[in-house]
């Protein structure tokens, strides 16, 4: 069944239970012939004036970049087999400045949301400053 809101905070919170519960998204960008292109990664979520905002640790590859590029039009698509499942269209772009990717690091190191995570250092062990270490924005 889908549900029809007014505004995010009457499903803020069966959201991030779904996000903590099910974890990993199929990202789905579309290619320069117009084909849905998928991979399973792990966005991390906040809350920020009420809103979600994602952000994705990813590496900065030649075929997500140029889908990005010609196209920054995004879905994160949660599915468990209890049926649960959520759907985030967005719009995703490089955060490539140093605050967005400290901010990011810390988010997946603490959880977000809490329960949702990982060390990013286990892909990047140059830390937050480590060159193959790109940071996503995700704004639904």
């Amino acid at each position: 069944m889908t549900d029809t809101v007014s505004a995010f905070s009457e499903i803020q919170e069966t959201f991030l239970a779904y996000v903590r519960d099910i974890k990993y998204a199929t990202m789905v960008t579309v290619d320069r012939r117009h084909r849905p292109r998928a991979q399973v990664l792990l966005p991390v979520w906040e809350i920020v004036d009420g809103e979600p905002i994602g952000w994705l640790a990813a590496h900065r590859t030649p075929g997500k970049s140029a889908h990005l590029a010609d196209n920054p039009h995004t879905t994160y698509a949660y599915w468990s087999p209890r049926q649960n499942a959520a759907f985030v269209d967005s719009v995703s772009t490089w955060a490539d400045d140093e605050k967005s990717k400290v901010h990011a690091w810390d988010l997946y190191e603490r959880g977000g949301p809490p329960g949702l995570g990982y060390d990013p250092v286990r892909y990047w062990p140059g830390g937050p400053g480590d060159p193959g270490y790109h940071v996503l924005r995700i704004v639904p």
